[in-house]
């Protein structure tokens, strides 16, 4: 009988490299929000990919980058915490994105962490359905040859190209141990966390420059009621009157919309028909503000 495996895998990279489309496509179904625009996730989350010998726990992070505030240092301690919370790191690079040659990878402290690190490490070279074969294969000999990493593989994480190569791997690397979880789940937070999270990427599609930045959105009230519509109220959080009234839209036209494609998508993802009702609420400052930070999960107590 086959020993079981299981360990954790930290997906890392910089801003709109892929990770959380990565994820995705790892587990085989929607868990990350993904949008063009950078920092679309902000908080670690953990999806788990289970098979009768196997269980594989991957923790999608924010994006590396130089923090400019408070909440963005609070993401960058997210992102180190996994490194040192992970069995095998799995680095995605765009394409377009050389870490030899680029000063923000070169002097970042994370990605120093990365190379550093004796854990098995796998670079992922996302997005090469954009390039020839010729220069796939260029990017795959200098990594080899550079060393820094145990296995490169490349990938089309959006079309799903060469998936399986990266979960062998893995497998190859990870670690004999009992499962952490059952086999029906596929992730660790509750159904507000997704809910929120849902909201917040439609924020991101229907905003523009600094608006989707400025929002958290917090789950006030989630009623489930199996005879009819869930009940769900949410705050968007915004850090200026300015912003609640772009939110807002002339008339309400724009949070309108936002509630009705938000309410879409949520009740496609809950498979039940849902009442959602949003309000706007303004916390000036908020991604600088230890306390409030702490309050909506983002420095959460370690033991």
């Amino acid at each position: 009988m086959d020993k079981t495996k299981a360990g954790f895998v930290a997906i890392l990279g910089k801003p709109n490299a892929g990770k959380s489309t990565l994820l995705n496509s790892l587990l085989g179904q929607k868990l990350s929000i993904t949008n063009k625009k950078p920092q679309t996730t902000r908080k670690q989350i953990l999806g788990i990919l289970s098979e009768q010998n196997y269980q594989i726990i991957f923790l999608d992070t924010p994006g590396i980058l130089e923090p400019a505030y408070l909440l963005q240092e609070k993401m960058m301690e997210a992102v180190n915490r996994s490194i040192s919370d992970s069995d095998i790191i799995l680095f995605i690079l765009d394409i377009n994105d050389d870490p030899e040659g680029n000063k923000t990878f070169k002097d970042d402290f994370i990605f120093k962490a990365v190379i550093k690190s004796r854990k098995p490490k796998i670079l992922v070279l996302n997005k090469v359905d954009l390039i020839s074969q010729d220069k796939v294969a260029a990017l795959v000999s200098k990594f080899e040859n550079s060393g820094s990493f145990n296995t490169i593989i490349p990938v089309s994480a959006l079309v799903g190209f060469n998936i399986q190569s990266i979960t062998e791997t893995i497998l190859e690397n990870l670690p004999e141990n009992p499962k952490y979880y059952p086999d029906d789940i596929v992730a660790d937070e509750n159904e507000r966390f997704f809910v929120s999270e849902i909201i917040r990427e439609k924020i991101l599609e229907l905003y523009k420059e600094e608006i989707p930045y400025s929002c958290e959105v917090l789950i006030a009230d989630f009623k489930e009621r199996d005879d009819k519509k869930n009940f769900i109220q949410a705050e968007i959080v915004v850090e200026k009157e300015s912003q609640k009234g772009i939110i807002i839209g002339k008339q309400g036209t724009a949070i309108k919309k936002l509630g009705q494609v938000s309410r879409e998508a949520i009740e496609e993802f809950l498979q039940h028909e849902v009442f959602l009702e949003l309000r706007v609420k303004v916390r000036s400052k908020w991604r600088s503000d230890e306390r409030m930070l702490k309050n909506f999960g983002y420095s959460p107590d370690k033991d």
